[in-house]
């Protein structure tokens, strides 16, 4: 079993990856972290760390209309959020190398 902080650490890094690629939504994020594998992940786990992912000046967050319902809450990464991402990439790299 992963301590806690440590998939937070990594679910928050798998967030950022997701968002690096595309403006999305927190259905959506939960959807592509299913399909990383993380299928036990449930979307009350996801919003409190896109909160905290916003706090940390990570990602901003926008609402939009939605063609199918009320508004959708948008994020998106930060150049800070790019640069933490992509450290975190290679740390995540060179742990799977030792």
């Amino acid at each position: 079993m992963i301590p806690s902080q440590m998939l937070k650490g990594i679910l928050e890094g798998c967030i950022l990856k997701v968002i690096s690629s595309k403006e999305t939504y927190g259905y959506e994020i939960s959807q592509q972290l299913q399909k990383y594998g993380f299928s036990d992940i449930s979307e009350g786990t996801v919003y409190p760390l896109l909160l905290r992912l916003e706090k940390n000046n990570l990602i901003t967050a926008e609402y939009r209309e939605s063609a199918l319902g009320p508004k959708r809450k948008y994020f998106s990464i930060t150049p800070t959020g790019k640069k933490n991402w992509r450290h975190s990439e290679r740390i995540g790299k060179s742990s799977i190398m030792l």
